[in-house]
């Protein structure tokens, strides 16, 4: 259905993507407007459904779109092998920083389409929800080396710590550049101060 879409330039493309993960994003999908998306991407609404066909079956497409892209660009890269809980928290979110270079809202869309209400597209969107379970970070956590935390720590508890701490600065760090644009990050600043925060953890966490 998308073969046109998928065809076209590249810079297009991601233009024509990139705005409607934002406008999705930001204004789910019942209010988003497709005149906007149209009109910040750059081509008429008439050329843009030529492409996309509707609303509807853009919303879904871009859904399974992102989810291919997360796969690809996300959780295969992930290094299975390094059983460290911070080294693999290090690259996730290194790995989330280069994805969002391309897409910058794509995460905000996919939380805002889980969580969607809109019954024009829920009941096709419920259908993917276990596409979306089985892609959670948590399945690459279960086999975490434990033995270098300390002895007197609830380990699970230790580890859900961790992940919230990491996760909040990488969401700080995920809307700072969101907000700033994409285009210039300090990729290398950012892996430097992110290294001294997990440094500072393993001095709580480990022995």
């Amino acid at each position: 259905m998308f073969s046109k879409f998928l065809n076209l330039e590249s810079e297009r493309r991601n233009s024509i993507i990139n705005t409607a993960l934002k406008e999705f994003a930001n204004k789910g999908f019942d209010d988003a407007s497709t005149n906007v998306i149209a009109k910040e991407s750059g081509v008429s609404k008439p050329l843009m459904f030529h492409y996309v066909n509707n609303k509807k079956d853009f919303f879904i497409f871009l859904f399974d779109y992102c989810l291919d892209i997360l796969e690809t660009e996300y959780f295969d890269k992930v290094d299975i092998n390094e059983k460290d809980i911070f080294e693999r928290l290090r690259q996730t979110s290194l790995l989330k920083i280069k994805v969002m270079q391309k897409y910058p809202w794509i995460f905000d869309f996919i939380r805002v389409a889980v969580l969607t209400e809109s019954v024009v597209v829920r009941d096709e969107l419920k259908q993917r929800q276990k596409r979306v379970e089985n892609s959670t970070l948590e399945r690459f956590y279960s086999d975490i080396d434990v033995s270098r935390f300390r002895g007197d720590l609830d380990i699970e508890k230790a580890k859900r710590l961790i992940f919230w701490a990491v996760g909040g600065y990488a969401g700080q760090v995920l809307d700072r550049l969101k907000g700033s644009g994409t285009e210039n990050i300090d990729f290398q600043g950012i892996q430097n101060e992110f290294n001294d925060y997990l440094n500072e953890l393993r001095k709580v966490y480990y022995k």
